[in-house]
């Protein structure tokens, strides 16, 4: 792109501006990815230094510490109880306690067989009677939760050895000092206290690691795993296939991965004019109602606001679903367009591929301009009224005051909220599944899916009705990354991310 000066670029239009900043900003983007593949030398020095300061950290501690310091790094709690923190002592050697208990009893078996996700999932025998029996043995989808599990355990544990580690060293520096370490009581009170922070997240924070954390490195591994209703378990056992599922998914030249690679690339397509569609339409309509609303001299606003309200007063899985029934081949819309001898033959608004999805689009607007309004009235509340008025005596139109003034300040308010918008539209569950569940569905597509199905559907319709857990998986880290990707970009080139000092 040819390079322009600062006065050039002061002399465009505002939209020949905004386009060349675009321009710009994807001319950009090789330079970007370079100086990414620059810094990820740099990225691996800096850890594997991490790892060296470390290791050298603790080599230090073992070195220059006392027999309670080093005899802890083996039993921990042992240096806590002879320096008088019985509590401590007490909780370290407890934790050390499980946590070998749970090692020896049941981590080191599944570790153990994480490498194959077990050899032999069923035998049968004959019993005294001749019957046959069956002992179930291996169970994969055990085996890998339990060392998705387990490894975490040892990542906590180590942590804890650590804390343990540095606690002994920190006591040992206190006391040469002369200065006597906390006590068990003044430990817990200052839970309460100067680190009650701590406090407050320990629960949210485990919270967190075992419900999100876990599902989704367990979800990961998923995927480079044969797990589908041909390898499900107990009766049968699934193992690790590489990227095999990702190259089915992404490479159309592997015999036999065209249909879902193609079937991904349509439906990706499709959810991504989705959510453009379905936020900025929202967006916008929702403010331009909004605006309407609280112009002066509008009468029953209340009103108006009263009964768009009652739109998210109604749950959404009534409403869609009365919806869907209405627009039914056999519904009442259909039924009375014949009656009036508008149309003739049915019209097929969730079975016509085309117009399914304009359907969506337009219900989705129903569900999405109240919340919108809502959103917008307080935000158009707060815009000072003397901007209006400066605008309005400098000969400014009303698109000129929307444009320079309700605008830049609306996308500074809401931006981060459009864009949890726009990442919501992406995994928007409901809207499809309640209307059309995906419908029509098609031949041409891959694992059940249809014409109207977003990725969020896809999924859900490979694990619940194909069982097809591996390329479910595979869907799910896809989304992910399309989506991190997507809200990096749009949060950084956002008014909220570059233009603050503009509104303060």
């Amino acid at each position: 792109m040819k390079q322009m000066t600062e006065l050039d670029y002061l002399g465009l239009p505002p939209a020949k501006k905004k386009l060349y900043s675009i321009g710009r900003f994807f001319a950009a983007i090789p330079g970007w990815l370079l100086n990414l593949l620059k810094k990820i030398p740099q990225g691996f020095k800096k850890f594997f230094c991490g790892i060296g300061r470390f290791f050298k950290g603790i080599g230090t501690i073992f070195k220059e510490g006392d027999f309670k310091t080093r005899l802890s790094f083996i039993i921990m709690g042992f240096g806590q109880f002879f320096r008088r923190q019985i509590g401590r002592g007490i909780i370290f050697l407890f934790m050390e306690a499980v946590f070998i208990y749970y090692m020896v009893c049941f981590g080191f078996g599944y570790l153990k067989d994480m490498g194959t996700l077990g050899t032999e999932a069923v035998t049968k025998t004959l019993n005294k009677y001749g019957l046959e029996v069956l002992t179930y043995k291996d169970n994969s989808l055990k085996i890998l939760l339990y060392g998705v599990l387990t490894i975490f355990i040892i990542i906590g544990f180590i942590w804890t050895w650590v804390i343990n580690i540095r606690q002994n060293a920190l006591a040992q520096k206190l006391i040469e000092e002369g200065v006597r370490p906390k006590s068990f009581k003044q430990d817990v009170k200052s839970l309460g206290d100067e680190q009650y922070y701590k406090t407050l997240l320990a629960v949210p924070l485990l919270g967190i690691v075992i419900f999100t954390v876990i599902p989704i490195f367990f979800m990961i591994l998923i995927a480079f795993t044969n797990y589908d209703y041909s390898h499900l378990p107990p009766e049968k056992l699934f193992g690790w296939v590489g990227f095999e599922n990702f190259r089915t998914m992404l490479a159309t030249d592997v015999s036999g991965s065209s249909k879902f690679s193609f079937t991904f690339r349509e439906i990706l397509i499709w959810t991504m004019i989705w959510a453009l569609v379905a936020t900025f339409s929202n967006y916008f309509l929702g403010m331009f109602i909004a605006i309407c609303i609280n112009k002066k001299g509008i009468k029953f606003k209340k009103v108006f606001r009263t009964i768009l309200v009652m739109t998210i007063a109604v749950p959404q899985f009534v409403s869609l679903l009365l919806v869907s029934k209405m627009f039914a081949d056999e519904g009442i819309v259909n039924s009375i367009l014949q009656k009036l001898s508008i149309i003739s033959d049915k019209i097929g608004f969730m079975t016509t591929p085309t117009l399914a999805k304009i359907m969506v689009l337009v219900i989705n607007l129903w569900v999405g301009i109240p919340y919108l309004m809502l959103i917008t009235t307080g935000v158009l509340m707060n815009i000072p009224a003397d901007l209006y008025e400066s605008a309005k005596i400098d000969g400014a139109s009303g698109i000129k005051q929307f444009t320079k003034i309700t605008l830049p300040y609306m996308l500074f308010v809401t931006g981060p909220y459009l864009l949890t918008s726009f990442t919501a539209n992406i995994n928007n569950f409901n809207v499809i599944y309640l209307l059309t569940a995906g419908a029509p569905k098609t031949m041409a597509y891959e694992g059940g899916a249809g014409q109207t199905d977003l990725l969020i559907t896809w999924l859900y319709t490979l694990t619940m009705t194909n069982n097809d857990y591996k390329m479910a998986a595979v869907i799910g880290i896809l989304v992910f990354l399309v989506v991190a990707v997507i809200s990096l970009i749009v949060y950084n080139l956002s008014p909220a991310m570059k233009n603050e000092e503009d509104f303060q």
